[in-house]
């Protein structure tokens, strides 16, 4: 697990990989990126993009299963 906070930028598959705890956020938010194969591409914005979620609303959540700033 790495220091640094969850940005929009950062890839899913980094956020899933420094935090496994984040893993639940994204399945409990039906976001198909556990195994998915663009998840070392998508950034978390686009994810969010993607699925039509709130990003501040997204990042509160993993940034608090992530124990992050």
């Amino acid at each position: 697990m790495t220091e640094a906070a969850i940005t929009p930028e950062m890839p899913v598959e980094q956020v899933m990989r420094d935090w496994p705890a984040t893993v639940p956020v994204f399945v409990r938010r039906h976001m198909h990126c556990v195994g998915c194969a663009v998840s070392p591409f998508h950034s978390v914005a686009e994810a969010s993009a993607e699925y039509r979620l709130s990003l501040p609303d997204l990042l509160a959540e993993l940034k608090a299963a992530a124990g992050t700033p």
